[in-house]
Parts: C-alpha cells; structure tokens; sequence
C-alpha cells in the first residue's frame, strides 16, 4: 500500500508554532511515527508553504498513490484551487486537522476540501495522521 501525506501552510512549524494550540510534536516526529507504527506501508511525505505545489503534489500523488492523507493547513479555508483538485483526482483523499476547526475562529469553519474528500478527522491532534493510516490499512488492503 502506497500512501501520500501532504501537508500545507506553517506545518513545518509544527512543534515550534503555538504548541498550546497545535502541540509539541514535529512534522518529521510524526512522519517517523507513521513510518515506524505502519511499516506495510510506503509513504511519500511532502509539505508546501505555496499553494500551487499542494496542487501538484496532489495530482502527482494521484499517479503513484492508493491513497492520500491531506492537512491542507489555512489553505483548506481558501483555496477553491485545492478543492477542486481533490475533487477531480481519482483516489481516495482523507481531510486531516489537527485542532477541531469547528471550535476555532469562524473562518476556519468552511472546508473548500471536505466536500470532496472521502472523510475528514478533526480535532484529534497529530494521531489523526495514524488514524487515517489505519483507515486506509483496513479497508484498501
């Protein structure tokens, strides 16, 4: 099984940016932790401060993927971009957030990507990466 994380804008922070908010774990420490808990599994890990590099990394993945893992960051409240190329590629897309963006600001209540993607896991910290994992794992396996 071939999965594809692809993570937006001020990922790379994570650990650093807000930890009250976001948390103390690192994007590297949870793409390690994908990779040591799920080892059946090979994935591709990319994460894009630009926006037209999350499109492409979207539709490139759809070539070599089973699946995809997408924490779209801010660009998930904006991008109509986005949306439609989860909407137009032919793979499963899982929406992942790290905080619950229906408890946040107002804006970051409307998703461009939810719409189109296969489900979405919100509020459950960075484990919502595992769980997507597991989603695919168990059902495309």
């Amino acid at each position: 099984m071939r999965i594809a994380v692809i993570n937006g804008p001020n990922l790379n922070l994570l650990g650093k940016r807000e930890p009250e908010i976001y948390g103390s774990t690192s994007l590297d420490e949870v793409n390690n932790d994908l990779i040591n808990r799920f080892k059946h599994v090979e994935f591709t890990f990319f994460q894009s401060n630009i926006e037209g590099e999350i499109v492409n990394a979207l539709q490139q993945a759809m070539r070599y993927s089973d699946g995809i893992i997408l924490n779209a960051g801010a660009y998930t409240h904006t991008s109509v971009a986005i949306g439609d190329t989860v909407a137009a590629i032919k793979i499963p897309v899982i929406e992942v957030h790290i905080t619950n963006i229906a408890k946040r600001e107002n804006f970051r209540h409307h998703s461009f990507i939810s719409a189109h993607a296969l489900g979405s896991i919100i509020g459950l910290g960075v484990e919502g990466y595992a769980l997507a994992v597991l989603w695919f794992s168990e059902t495309k396996s």
